[in-house]
């Protein structure tokens, strides 16, 4: 029974070495020994950090996992066939570094906002300029369609009007062809009778 469970958990490192061929952090394969089941905490212990990054590594890595009898969760692993090496703590001046340059950083945000902001205000400015400007330019535009429509209205009128008078004119002018043409008349008629009604000159002889 313990030689399958070795050749099982043989397989599953067989597995995983092919699945991870160069994990994140750094690893020195050696020759397989026996596998230990550890909690957490006895594998932070064990690798020399914290319990976060021996859950971490447990997760990346795949490793078995399982439920003990005192409900703690215990990994399978052989720590022989890896040697983990956290990562170098920051000193307090490299966090003071990176502080400083996050300050910088924000410090050149909040001036460039306010540069931005500067600009948003002129640019409304000028746009209150020219909304004022569109305003004006609408008012006088429907004052000129008003003075628009009363002058055509003004010309109509006035074209109804010449051609009212042209046909009184015209009227007018006929009358007093007509009455020309009879007095005319009358005036020949009255000396055609005239002419008809003067008595013969007497003779010589008479």
């Amino acid at each position: 029974m313990a030689t399958v469970v070795n050749l099982l958990f043989a397989n599953a490192a067989q597995r995983r070495e092919a699945a991870y061929p160069e994990p994140p952090c750094s690893f020195v394969h050696a020759a397989p020994m026996s596998f230990e089941s550890l909690t957490y905490a006895d594998l932070a212990d064990r690798l020399g950090t914290t319990s976060e990054a021996a859950r971490a590594l447990v997760r990346r890595l795949k490793l078995p996992r399982q439920p003990g009898n005192d409900g703690k969760v215990r990994i399978t692993v052989d720590l022989a066939e890896l040697e983990y090496r956290p990562l170098p703590a920051r000193s307090p001046g490299g966090h003071r570094a990176d502080i400083d340059a996050l300050k910088a950083r924000i410090e050149a945000l909040q001036s460039e906002l306010s540069e931005l902001e500067a600009e948003n205000s002129t640019l409304r400015s000028i746009a209150n300029g020219h909304r004022a400007d569109f305003e004006r330019e609408r008012e006088r535009s429907d004052t000129l369609l008003l003075e628009i429509v009363r002058f055509t209205a003004a010309v109509l009128s006035a074209r109804e009007k010449a051609a009212r008078l042209e046909g009184e004119l015209s009227a007018c002018r006929a009358r007093s062809w007509s009455r020309r043409i009879a007095g005319l008349r009358a005036r020949t008629a009255r000396s055609l009778a005239q002419i008809l009604e003067v008595p013969p000159r007497p003779t010589a002889a008479a």
